[in-house]
């Protein structure tokens, strides 16, 4: 896989410019715990170049959760499950009891959910730990089990997707899990081309997705080290898909989504330049004012800041200016300049 710093946004210009028209791909945001919230997918979503939104994961035990839990990670739920610009959002859910799933899979859709995704890809030591995420792909017999019975629970226009990793300690049971998902009931699936143990280092096995989608018949999501439209264009190749998830590379190159659909449709495109993408965080920024204690203030923006460093030079620059600030006023006046300036003119500093 390529190097984001690599790759320039003049290349994937003149890419876009000479090759032939091609099927446009559906693009979905990966669900990132903690990272991309509701603010940040309304953002990204508005932006244009996703067409599918997934929530943060709703951690389900053996209780049923009450309303406010969907609608606290999931506000869209009181507006057709859409973001504000009309991009579907499901609600992901995460947990290894069967019972508990279902119920809450309800619950869920009697808050407004329209479609349930639920996870079994998530490496987190601490959520494995607590019978979640990648474990279960220990036991195809209990990925199937626990999507059979969110099938079953929820109503038959609600679609119900799962998202996997190749395997847990290793990737030998990468179709095992496949086809548990789709004899379970689930209308789509997501594949992270990696094991729980491979984490999130290069590569991505795109292969092992390949296969799995010539061997199951529902549609298959291929995700993994997708930074670049060159990416793109060799995931394709191998893969066959026509979905692609996008999840850290989207926070590094907010626009990748609009850059692959300009080159499918063989029209130029030019990148967001790095003063467009800063007036993205300006606006998150003072979205995050209104909701965070005053000494966390600004800590989004540099969470951020962490993946748009690798795309963009620039971002490591006003990480370093800012990394240390709090005050509004600095953060306002380090803003300023981000805005104002140009690529010329930060680069001088």
């Amino acid at each position: 896989m390529s190097n984001p710093l690599q790759e320039t946004g003049s290349t994937t210009h003149t890419e876009a410019r000479t090759e032939t028209r091609t099927k446009v791909p559906k693009i979905h945001q990966a669900p990132m715990e903690g990272v991309i919230d509701h603010h940040v997918r309304a953002i990204l979503s508005e932006l244009g170049g996703v067409d599918v939104c997934v929530t943060e994961f709703v951690r389900v035990t053996h209780t049923r959760l009450p309303r406010r839990v969907f609608t606290r990670l999931c506000p869209e739920l009181a507006t057709g499950a859409a973001t504000a610009s009309g991009t579907p959002v499901k609600l992901q859910l995460l947990g290894g009891n069967p019972q508990a799933m279902a119920d809450n899979a309800v619950r869920a859709v009697a808050a407004g959910a329209r479609a349930i995704d639920l996870n079994f890809g998530c490496p987190a030591k601490s959520v494995n730990n607590s019978d979640g995420g990648a474990c279960l792909l220990q036991s195809p017999s209990r990925v199937e089990g626990i999507i059979a019975a969110v099938r079953k629970a929820v109503p038959a226009q609600i679609p119900v997707s799962a998202k996997i990793r190749l395997g847990f300690e290793d990737r030998s049971s990468y179709l095992d899990n496949a086809r548990a998902a789709e004899a379970g009931g689930a209308s789509e699936l997501a594949v992270h081309a990696r094991s729980k143990v491979d984490g999130y280092r290069p590569p991505a096995y795109w292969e092992y997705i390949g296969e799995i989608r010539q061997q199951i018949r529902i549609p298959v999501v291929a995700n993994g080290d997708l930074w670049t439209l060159s990416d793109y264009l060799r995931c394709r190749e191998v893969t066959g898909c026509d979905a692609f998830m996008f999840g850290r590379s989207l926070l590094a190159r907010p626009d990748i989504g609009l850059q692959i659909r300009a080159h499918c449709e063989n029209r130029p495109y030019t990148p967001m330049s790095w003063q467009e993408v800063a007036g993205l965080l300006y606006r998150y920024y003072r979205t995050t004012q209104t909701i965070y204690p005053a000494k966390y203030l600004g800590n989004r923006i540099k969470q951020w800041l962490a993946y748009l460093k690798l795309s963009y030079p620039e971002a490591t620059i006003f990480f370093d200016e800012i990394k240390r600030h709090r005050e509004p006023e600095l953060l306002e006046r380090a803003f300023a300049r981000q805005l104002a300036s140009g690529t010329a003119d930060i680069e001088a500093a």
